[in-house]
């Protein structure tokens, strides 16, 4: 799916307002995602504690919200944005690619849980169609 020029105003408006808490929102996404999702928890099954107050589990919450601002600043090419990225999980962590969407809907429930009000359903769209882009980008190296 194509982002237009709105919707890339849409994600980067919204960024803009939501960047300020992206380690707290990082965490919480991470965290819904390990509790909704349990089988994603084998990929950090060397931290011990997966709790959603867990350490470890925020601060990787807040370095996924890290590559997502480089992917809104990069937003006109994700798949070069995101190919290190792309290269580390496919190759090195060797994650499922599917989980790339379900951090996505998890990412997308807490953006709607924080900002009730900026969080209009023509930014969700937005923002919805921004993940799935991120989440092919981050596929790249898979194919």
């Amino acid at each position: 799916m194509s982002l237009s020029e709105t919707d890339k105003s849409r994600v980067r408006a919204f960024w803009a307002k939501a960047e300020g808490k992206a380690n707290e929102l990082g965490g919480e996404a991470l965290a819904r995602m390990l509790v909704s999702t349990p089988q994603t928890k084998t990929y950090f099954a060397n931290w011990g504690d997966l709790s959603p107050q867990s350490a470890k589990v925020r601060k990787h919450g807040a370095t996924i919200m890290g590559a997502l601002g480089k992917a809104v600043k990069g937003i006109d090419d994700l798949t070069g944005t995101l190919s290190d990225l792309s290269e580390l999980h496919a190759f090195k962590l060797r994650v499922d690619p599917a989980n790339f969407k379900i951090l996505g809907h998890n990412i997308i429930l807490v953006f709607a849980m924080y900002f009730p009000a900026d969080f209009t359903p023509e930014v969700h769209v937005s923002v919805e169609k921004f993940l799935q882009g991120v989440a092919w980008a981050l596929s790249e190296h898979y194919r």
